[in-house]
């Protein structure tokens, strides 16, 4: 056939999608290829006896970003290696561009060694490229007029690297656009270095732009003399194969009917083809760079595969979508001829069946036709990429199911009131449960609470519900009750059950204590006693061993504000009047909390300071002291500031404390340096420190409440925070740490992200709570509620009661009614514990490219002058299309997506 730039659609469509490709070249990610390697006489030798590799190119490792591309061409024979190498950074010649665009369209058949003395005489170029040159000038991909103005001094026409403004030139004549590019020439092409493009190529340049198939590169650039590298121009070739229907003889593209150990079978055009496959054959998907595995590869999906004689070489899944449709009804009865009947609503209908046929049950397990009962609820499920329409599957969606059996709990959903199984037989299955069902184990009644995944278990279904469930084994379970003793060696555990009697349980060797405010609790810190113990949740292993206890509630009595009337060291007994001047007499000992000016308290440290006079907090059960706090300072409200008299009150508790002070004390608040008392006001929380004699104030601190994000966690439990977009950091590791739900945690725990509330002693961090973050979108809201719908797809409506706050186009508002149904959303609970909604800003884009390395997407720009199209992602974007989550990595060039972003920051991309 002749093949003519003026009149050939065919050529327009496949260089178009080499130029789609090859314009993104700014971003550094593009195609390739060529097929020489440099000869000592200066020449470019072809390499023609490696039309395909047999195995890796020693220089393409598994993982390397172009590596899908250079193997599927290489195999289709478009590209060709030299000695087992590929040299994909080498920069692409002329004549190795030109001979790979006529091998991509597949228009070596028309090549004709005779027409090589047509060539221009500056035109050199190696023998092998000779033809190849010729036929891109006879198709008008290159000017023979313009070529022969070439220096060619220094480098031959053929062995000159192909810039990007030349591979421009190249590919807009093939888009039968010349005309229309020239008609361009006198215009700038708004590049900053627009006086290097050649007063020729402005227009080209110009018509790529306008048509956003060329972008600049960093610096609002063109860079016309740039090269482009093998790897990128393989790149682009390859991902142009889907813009193109040009057909390769060792390439087929059907759908998978047969997937089995070391073979798939695809149906092209009504035919049946089997390719051998082994663990070396490279798999992947359209939609990634990276490599999948076979377990990706699904029945029934578009699948392309390169391979000859019966052997795959490379497969690529074209379209994951399987190509079946489904029916559904009522399951009759089986006919002769390979037939079932079915109602589908009042219609009866017959389908046909073969041996390929998969029959299923309701939980995925292959089960026989006559395993089939009547009125059971079936599918059946037809493909659809043939006239036939075979059925591939006969599952049954719900039928009557009366058994007994054993088996191992595998999940339990309590919303859903469902309980998955693994048999005896291996088989999983799920049935229905109601409030009827009786659980047991040794003759003891338990509830649903107490199945966990792995309890090994016999079980009886009627009509498809679980009837009884029998555990063949302990499980974890939790009692709740009084804490009575702890063993002398604690390696035993008395406490009273609620509403029961005393009981003794075995201790594990390091069992977990929780005790709200106490980090690190030990069974030291816990309180027994027979009447006034904790109330403790007890957790149980399978053993019956106690593994965790956690403190619900103490019975503790308070005693403030007492004064020492003597200490006895030898018998620690504590004697103080109240501030009733009624005496009471407590016994200290080993297990009292210590509480005085000093970061680490001790018995002893304490007893030489328990002179007479000296002010204590107290708590205690029975005569046994629980804690003991030396006062060396108030925490409380400012009453009254009396600079004259020099005395502050602050009201704490129910009683208000005034405290002189001889000179100005040390006033403390978070982030302002040189505060003084005149920085303090009526109302203000604070703590007033005391000095040595607890009769002067040395320091106020004001208590304040700051929001932050988590940017690291450093060493010895410092974190760096920043707010608004200020980093500072401080220490936690004297801070009381609660996590979203109020749970005690570690500075560990924190996270880079994490929204917290720190509570700051003037400027000592004192609390730290992380703050719950919802991300969501608005699906309804009016005066008290607003529904959201979440990026995990659960939808909650969330009342809203209080003050409320909503950060909106740089302005806070304090209504719901700012909020509009649509808003992306970020809802927290502020340092005032107000709740707050802010609204991610909205942008309309075209995805260009995405930087891994950096975590971030590049998009088109409006204009060659616009800079903002690089954005940072959040650590968890979310990315969908509809309700299908999507991966970053699949988003591709032109893409038109909707970014939702804070502080600059991608959340969310919808694509389009």
């Amino acid at each position: 056939m002749t093949f003519k730039y003026n009149h050939t659609s065919h050529s327009k469509k496949v260089v178009s999608a080499v130029l789609a490709g090859m314009m993104a070249l700014s971003a550094g990610g593009a195609a390739m290829a060529a097929e020489s390697t440099e000869t000592g006489q200066g020449q470019t030798a072809a390499i023609t006896n490696t039309a395909a590799p047999t195995g890796l190119f020693s220089d393409i490792k598994v993982g390397y970003w172009a590596e899908k591309h250079v193997y599927k061409l290489a195999y289709q024979g478009i590209l060709l290696g030299n000695n087992g190498l590929f040299r994909p950074g080498d920069a692409v010649t002329q004549q190795e561009a030109v001979t790979m665009a006529i091998r991509f369209m597949n228009q070596e058949g028309q090549l004709n060694t005779d027409t090589a003395a047509a060539l221009p005489t500056n035109m050199e170029v190696g023998n092998y490229f000779k033809p190849y040159v010729a036929l891109a000038l006879q198709l008008g991909l290159i000017d023979k007029t313009e070529e022969s103005t070439v220096d060619v001094s220094k480098t031959s026409w053929g062995q000159k690297p192909a810039s990007r403004e030349w591979i421009t030139k190249l590919l807009i004549r093939s888009l039968d656009k010349d005309a229309e590019a020239k008609a361009q020439n006198n215009q700038s092409t708004g590049f900053a270095d627009n006086a290097s493009i050649s007063e020729s190529g402005k227009g080209y340049v110009n018509l790529a732009v306008s048509l956003d198939l060329a972008k600049g590169v960093e610096g609002n650039k063109f860079n016309p003399t740039g090269s482009v590298t093998r790897a990128q121009l393989a790149t682009f070739f390859s991902r142009g194969e889907s813009l193109t229907d040009t057909t390769y003889p060792n390439t087929s593209t059907g759908y998978v009917t047969g997937l089995k150990d070391g073979q798939i079978t695809l149906v092209v055009d009504g035919k049946a083809v089997n390719f051998a496959v082994n663990s070396s054959t490279p798999y992947f998907t359209k939609d990634s760079e990276t490599r999948a595995s076979a377990t990706d590869m699904k029945l029934y999906t578009k699948v392309m595969i390169v391979g000859s004689a019966g052997v795959a070489s490379y497969v690529e899944v074209v379209d994951a979508t399987p190509q079946v449709e489904s029916v559904e009804g009522t399951f009759a009865r089986s006919l002769s001829g390979n037939k079932i009947g079915i109602f589908v609503g009042e219609n009866y209908e017959t389908y046909s069946y073969d041996e390929a046929t998969a029959f299923i049950d309701q939980n995925g397990n292959a089960i026989k036709l006559s395993d089939i009962t009547a009125d059971s609820i079936i599918e059946v499920q037809r493909e659809t990429f043939s006239a036939d329409k075979k059925t591939v599957a006969i599952r049954v969606k719900s039928g009557i199911v009366n058994k007994s059996d054993s088996g191992v709990i595998a999940e339990v959903s309590t919303s859903g009131k469902t309980i998955k199984l693994v048999n005896a037989a291996g088989a999983t299955e799920q049935f229905a449960y109601n409030d009827n069902l009786l659980i047991t184990y040794q003759n003891r009644i338990m509830s649903v609470a107490d199945l966990k995944a792995g309890s090994a278990v016999k079980y009886t279904v009627k009509d498809s519900v679980l009837q009884t469930i029998t555990l063949s084994q302990g499980v974890e379970q939790s009692v709740r009750g009084t804490l009575v003793e702890i063993g002398g060696n604690q390696s035993t555990l008395t406490f009273k059950r609620e509403g029961g009697s005393l009981e003794a349980k075995l201790l594990t060797e390091k069992p977990e204590v929780i005790i709200n405010g106490i980090q690190d609790a030990t069974l030291n810190d816990l309180i027994t006693d027979a009447t006034n113990g904790d109330q403790v949740e007890l957790s149980l292993n399978s053993d019956d061993q106690v593994t965790r206890i956690q403190v619900i509630g103490r019975q503790m009595e308070p005693m403030n504000g007492v004064t020492v009337v003597s200490y006895n060291s030898k018998t620690k007994v504590l004697t103080v009047l109240d501030n009733n001047k009624k005496p009471f007499v407590f016994t200290l000992d080993e297990k009292t909390k210590l509480d005085y000016n000093t970061t680490k308290p001790t018995l002893a440290g304490l007893e030489s300071i328990l002179n007479d006079g000296r002010k204590l907090d107290l708590t205690y059960v029975g005569t046994r002291a629980l804690s003991v706090k030396v006062i060396y300072k108030y925490e409380g409200t400012i009453s009254n500031i009396d600079t004259t008299g020099r005395k502050i009150s602050v009201l704490s508790g129910n009683q208000t404390i005034t405290v002189p002070y001889t000179t100005a004390p040390t006033v403390e608040i978070y982030n302002k340096s040189g505060a003084s008392l005149g920085d303090l006001k009526i109302g203000d929380k604070v703590t007033v420190t005391l000095g040595a004699n607890q009769d002067v104030v040395q320091k106020v601190a004001l208590n304040t409440v700051a929001q932050f994000e988590v940017v690291a966690l450093e060493a010895n439990s410092r974190i760096r925070v920043k707010s608004d977009l200020l980093t500072s950091q401080f220490y936690v590791d004297q801070a009381v740490l609660t996590g979203e739900s109020g749970q005690t945690i570690t500075p560990s725990q924190l996270t880079a992200g994490n929204l917290i509330n720190v509570t700051f002693e003037g400027a000592t961090p004192k609390a730290v709570q992380v703050v719950k973050r919802t991300l969501a979108e608005v699906t309804a809201v009016d005066a008290s509620s607003v529904t959201l719908k979440q990026f995990n797809g659960q939808t909650e409506t969330v009342p809203v009661s209080g003050s409320v706050k909503v950060v909106k186009s740089g302005s806070t508002l304090t209504s719901l009614s700012s909020l509009t149904v649509g808003d992306r959303v970020e809802m927290t609970k502020d340092t005032d514990n107000s709740t707050r909604f802010r609204v991610l800003t909205v942008m309309s884009k075209q995805f260009w490219s995405y930087d891994g390395v950096g975590n971030q997407i590049l998009v088109k720009r409006e204009t060659t002058a616009d800079t903002n199209y690089r954005f940072a992602l959040g650590s968890s974007v979310f990315v969908h299309q509809g309700d299908n989550t999507l991966s970053v990595q699949s988003l591709r060039d032109n893409d038109n997506i909707v970014l939702y972003l804070l502080n600059n920051v991608i959340l969310e991309i919808q694509k389009q």
